[in-house]
């Protein structure tokens, strides 16, 4: 198995290979274990057990710094169950059941540390009771491409023609200091980014005085919130003069953080490599965890 003890001796080492340094894989350690308790309890319930909590072979992973290791291992390397047998030692199906496992387990571990992104926002007091200090807000949709189906049906629905190939899309809400707020449901890629934000509402639920900064990608919004900083967009007819290009170049270099949240989020390769799970809806799943565990890291940061 892997060789954790230098992990938590090399810094540069640990953020290559988990995403987190020395410290934070520590510090995110013992919630991590009191989550796999209350997982295994929950799923294998007390009644149902032959042996007490803890009883039995300890098998590939006997240390809950193992198992956090190697769910990190596979978010951020995203090595196909064949690399990552080969590199642990251990058997293709058990790689497979081992992060099938333990992915909701560390989601539940993120969660407790507060760290995961909201999924929707239902109304404007939700906001401002979750979010009171935020003062502006940075949305952007954001693909990752998945492998491309044989069905010629569900290949047309994937297909993104702005990436011009099969994707999955989600909308991020993020602030200047590239926290992820919010974190829609994944989508197929056909779908446009004004389409999603208006699904899910977002919009609709942020506060009149909190500002709004979108790209153009989101013309029709001004109607829905009156605090929106967006570019000027080009025609043939009405090119943009100087000034407007200017101006638009001072808003897009505010809206860089946007992207920078992005980048962040997908430091972990399993949400934003090629998806080849079969599993369903798992690359959302990717995406939230990922997202978790960049907020989590910027959370350390300000410590």
């Amino acid at each position: 198995m892997f060789n954790n003890n230098i992990l938590l001796k090399n810094n540069r080492l640990s953020l290559a290979v988990t995403g987190l340094n020395s410290k934070e894989l520590n510090n995110l350690l013992p919630t991590f274990s009191e989550c796999f308790i209350q997982y295994r309890y929950e799923v294998r319930p007390k009644e149902q057990r032959l042996r007490k909590l803890g009883g039995g072979q300890k098998g590939d992973l006997p240390t809950d710094l193992d198992k956090l290791v190697f769910v990190l291992i596979y978010l951020k390397v995203y090595p196909t169950f064949d690399v990552l047998a080969f590199f642990s030692g251990r058997q293709r199906s058990k790689c497979h059941r081992s992060v099938v496992q333990l992915l909701p387990v560390l989601e539940m571990a993120l969660g407790r540390r507060l760290v995961l992104p909201k999924r929707k926002i239902n109304s404007v007091e939700e906001f401002e009771r979750l979010f009171p200090e935020v003062k502006d807000v940075f949305m952007d949709g954001t693909e990752r491409p998945v492998q491309k189906p044989k069905n010629p049906k569900r290949k047309k629905k994937l297909y993104s023609g702005k990436k011009k190939q099969t994707t999955r899309k989600t909308i991020v809400l993020s602030t200047e200091k590239k926290e992820i707020l919010v974190l829609t449901p994944t989508k197929s890629g056909r779908r446009h980014d004004k389409r999603l934000a208006d699904k899910a509402q977002l919009p609709e639920c942020i506060p009149p005085d909190v500002a709004l900064w979108d790209d153009t990608g989101f013309q029709g919004m001004q109607k829905i919130h009156p605090n929106i900083v967006m570019p000027k967009k080009s025609t043939k007819k009405c090119p943009l003069t100087e000034e407007e290009k200017i101006e638009n170049k001072i808003i897009s270099s505010f809206r860089v953080v946007s992207e920078h949240a992005i980048g962040g989020m997908k430091r972990m390769k399993a949400a934003a490599d090629i998806y080849r799970n079969r599993l369903p809806n798992l690359d959302d799943t990717f995406s939230l965890i990922s997202a978790g565990l960049w907020n989590y890291h910027l959370q350390s940061q300000t410590r």
